[in-house]
């Protein structure tokens, strides 16, 4: 018999939430709680939506007895009045993630992180492909894990790209193998404190037993001590040490060593990612892909042939000599610094965006001589502003559009050295999503005149 699912948000997952749960025949009622919100032209873009029943706005007593499962979109906190009551009444509340893995069927790879997730994911999807038939590759990523959990089977492998919001609604989830790549400061404005944020990362191992493994990043100390305590099998990464067990980067080459006997997987110069930070993304699909019984030529061959993701230190272009970077996917300080030292050059940076309450300390001073001009949009350009002045950077200018942020850095870069949009902000109020962001970056790079 089926159930009543209750879709809250008309949004990618609430709609990718409604079209599998009708695929499976089950019953969903997908709601906004945005009382003016235009549920007939949701309806008019998804035929198949005839005969589902929306709502919008005030929920009534009668509508919430008929609740079986709550589903929610990852923008929906799950601390707001709606969802307490959902609580308080125990209605399961599953997210996307929760709801694809009761859906779906074979084994799950999980990736979480601050920053590193994207790469991660796809690096690993490749990896996974070079030995299984059936591989998916879904999630924060871009495509809806409730897409495909319908197409999965038994011998299938579904590559997941996890965000926190989404580790906040898992109940049964299990992933065979997973990876928290690091966390740094993010998100706050959801989780208000940096436990909770951390909680719901760690979150991601809380169906894991003794027989599963979760990657870790040795050089994050809250990761470490995680490690300490964590019942899955630990597999530890480095980029600045020699590990006794565990992988880790070391002059040009990356290694893994077990008891001490360390075996080389790969030189950095083979892969054609640049940056520390994405030696260290490799490891962990390394790891993972090991992890799941993939040999280490089948691993070697997905590394050399792998290429940078889109909106990720995305290389577009060269205009008079100056190359230009699209990093729009550095929605954080600690991404942007990782773009900023993937530079081998002098930099003119476009940053700034929506205020996620982070802090730009860190990144300001990564800039450490690389930075010619830092030209800044968005909401947060006052306070990244005064975060320059007190660290004594004043080659910093204000833009009212990605555009114009664009013509001024062309002004001041010279031959030989680079243009990067690595915002260290989200894109939201100027921008739908960073990838609308990097799109209309390298759109307008493009055009650019050489003179």
């Amino acid at each position: 018999m089926s159930k009543t699912y209750f879709v809250v948000g008309t949004g990618k997952s609430g709609i990718a939430a409604t079209e599998l749960l009708l695929r499976m025949g089950e019953t969903p009622i997908l709601y906004d709680g945005n009382a003016d919100a235009d549920l007939d032209k949701v309806r008019a873009e998804h035929p198949e939506f005839k005969d589902v029943e929306m709502q919008k706005g005030e929920i009534s007593e009668e509508l919430l007895q008929r609740i079986d499962v709550v589903v929610l979109s990852p923008g929906v906190p799950t601390d707001i009045p709606m969802v307490e009551d959902f609580k308080t009444r125990n209605l399961p509340i599953w997210g996307e993630v929760e709801l694809a893995y009761q859906m779906g069927k074979g084994q799950v790879v999980g990736i979480t992180g601050t920053n590193g997730k994207t790469t991660t994911t796809a690096l690993t999807g490749e990896i996974m492909k070079e030995h299984f038939n059936h591989v998916f590759v879904v999630g924060n990523i871009g495509i809806p894990y409730t897409t495909i959990a319908d197409q999965t089977e038994e011998d299938s492998v579904s590559v997941a790209e996890i965000s926190s919001f989404m580790l906040e609604t898992i109940e049964e989830f299990h992933p065979h193998v997973s990876a928290i790549l690091n966390i740094t400061p993010d998100h706050l404005n959801r989780h208000h404190t940096m436990e909770n944020y951390i909680k719901a990362k760690e979150n991601i191992t809380c169906n894991q037993t003794e027989d599963d493994v979760v990657v870790l990043n040795y050089e994050d100390e809250v990761l470490r001590k995680f490690g300490e305590v964590a019942v899955p099998k630990v597999i530890y990464f480095s980029s600045r040490q020699r590990l006794e067990d565990g992988l880790y980067y070391e002059d040009g080459a990356i290694y893994w060593s077990k008891n001490g006997e360390a075996e080389e997987v790969i030189k950095t110069s083979e892969l054609n990612i640049l940056g520390l930070h994405n030696f260290e993304n490799v490891m962990a699909a390394v790891a993972m892909g090991a992890s799941m019984g993939v040999s280490m030529e089948e691993i070697r061959e997905a590394l050399r042939t792998f290429q940078a993701v889109e909106h990720r230190i995305e290389y577009v272009c060269e205009k008079r000599g100056i190359r230009f970077y699209n990093d729009s996917k550095g929605t954080n300080p600690d991404a942007a610094i990782k773009g900023i030292q993937a530079m081998d050059r002098r930099t003119c940076l476009i940053g700034g965006g929506y205020d996620k309450q982070n802090t730009y300390d860190e990144w300001i001073e990564s800039f450490d001589g690389k930075v010619k001009k830092l030209v800044l949009i968005g909401q947060t350009r006052e306070d990244i502003a005064a975060c320059c002045d007190k660290h004594d950077f004043h080659d910093y200018c204000f833009a009212e559009t990605l555009e114009e942020a664009i013509d001024l850095c062309y002004e001041a870069a010279e031959s030989g050295e680079a243009i990067l949009l690595s915002p260290a902000c989200a894109s939201w109020g100027m921008f739908p999503n960073y990838e609308e962001r990097g799109r209309i970056f390298k759109e307008y790079v493009r055009n650019l005149k050489e003179a």
